[in-house]
């Protein structure tokens, strides 16, 4: 007889993630300084890799901030591509002061005439500082192109600015690294469907990805030109083989570890010092306080 299909849950994917995160904060425990190797063995635990990649990262964060580096991350790809999950994992073990991820939404009325880039300058590191951009200015030789929220001239223009102001980027110290994110089309489509029936995630469903479906040629056509016109040896495209979820991340995070030059930096060892008496001091009483029912 064959093994019985497990049920699959409409929080599958969330319980999953959850699980995950704690395998992996009970590895740092273990793994300490511990160095990711230059390759994985055959048999190796995705949990492990993870776990040292996040270490890593932490070593290149606080190198970026001693060396006062600006780095900027740019995630894009089709709907449903796995962006969203490698953010998560890369930004989940990083200090939030210095690292942020910027999605912005639909432009406003105001924003709409500005100068195109204006509204993405304003969240460009400072010295020290990551940012990852989840989707950027590549909206519009992308979803603003093909869904006619731009005009002809806007789109021909983007293409002709965009590697200047990349390239401007650059040369103000920037560290900029561009991934896109490749699913095949049946895993897509199977992505879309899991979406659609899992009340979690029904949220990452909007009218867009709905109708990019029906546009996919179009959207192909466009991400062709994109990369012909953007794909530069200053600020080159690198593409992530996404149809496995667990090695795009790692893929991904591996190879980023390697566009940012860093120096082994290993934790300091932090000893808590004495904690200072009461002195007299009296705390207030629980009762005079508004504390939160305990409903667990």
């Amino acid at each position: 007889m064959g093994r019985k299909k497990r049920k699959e849950h409409p929080n599958g994917e969330l319980r999953s993630d959850a699980r995950e995160k704690a395998r992996v904060e009970r590895r740092w425990h273990i793994l300490g300084d511990a160095k990711p190797p230059k390759a994985p063995a055959k048999n190796y635990s995705y949990i492990d890799e993870l776990t040292r990649l996040q270490f890593e990262l932490l070593k290149m964060q606080e190198w970026v901030r001693l060396e006062g580096l600006k780095v900027v991350v740019i995630f894009e790809g089709r709907d449903a591509a796995g962006k969203g999950g490698v953010i998560k994992r890369i930004a989940e073990c990083l200090n939030p002061r210095s690292c942020r991820i910027v999605a912005l939404a639909t432009p406003t009325e105001r924003e709409q005439g500005q100068w195109y880039f204006q509204r993405y300058v304003q969240h460009l590191p400072a010295r020290g500082e990551i940012v990852l951009f989840d989707r950027s200015w590549y909206n519009r030789a992308g979803v603003e192109h093909v869904m006619g929220f731009c005009t002809e001239a806007e789109y021909r223009e983007f293409l002709r600015a965009c590697p200047l102001f990349e390239d401007m980027l650059v040369r103000s110290g920037i560290i900029l690294i561009k991934y896109w994110f490749s699913v095949n089309d049946e895993e897509q489509e199977r992505r879309f469907r899991d979406r659609m029936k899992n009340p979690i995630k029904r949220w990452k469903l909007s009218p867009m990805d709905i109708e990019s479906r029906e546009r996919w040629v179009e959207y192909s056509r466009a991400k062709d030109v994109m990369l012909k016109h953007t794909d530069r040896k200053r600020t080159p495209w690198f593409v992530v083989n996404a149809d496995k979820k667990k090695k795009a991340r790692l893929n991904c995070i591996a190879h980023l570890l390697r566009q940012v030059p860093y120096k082994d930096l290993r934790p300091v060892q932090i000893e808590l010092p004495p904690r200072q008496p009461d002195n007299g001091y009296v705390r207030p009483k629980k009762s005079s306080q508004r504390w939160i029912a305990e409903r667990y």
